[in-house]
């Protein structure tokens, strides 16, 4: 008898403005990330506070901050289950979309069974 093959899961990060982490975290909830393998728990996520740093450089045109200038900007670390590669998939789009940054600061990673 085979056992079936676990529901690949990973791990979603990014950062964004404390103004906009209410938006970006309805975006990824509506991919349906934050809801636990067992679907008895949804909207999970872990916050961290936090500084990011960035010099927008020529061609960049910044939301936050001008070109040539360090900006720093208190954000929010937002840490989210994906369970499969679509819903993943999804809520990185959709965090893309609702994020304020033309370019946003995310990882994703694969995890494992141990």
């Amino acid at each position: 008898m085979s056992t079936p093959a676990p529901v690949p899961r990973y791990k979603l990060t990014f950062t964004v403005p404390h103004h906009a982490v209410e938006v970006c975290k309805s975006a990824v909830f509506s991919a349906g990330a934050g809801t636990s393998p067992d679907g008895k728990y949804s909207q999970v996520c872990f916050e961290t506070a936090g500084t990011e740093q960035f010099m927008p450089d020529a061609g960049a045109q910044p939301n936050i901050g001008a070109v040539g200038k360090v900006q720093r900007v208190e954000v929010t670390k937002v840490e989210v289950l994906c369970v499969g590669r679509d819903i993943m998939v999804a809520a990185v789009n959709k965090m893309k979309r609702a994020h304020p940054y033309e370019e946003v600061a995310y990882e994703v990673f694969a995890m494992e069974d141990v």
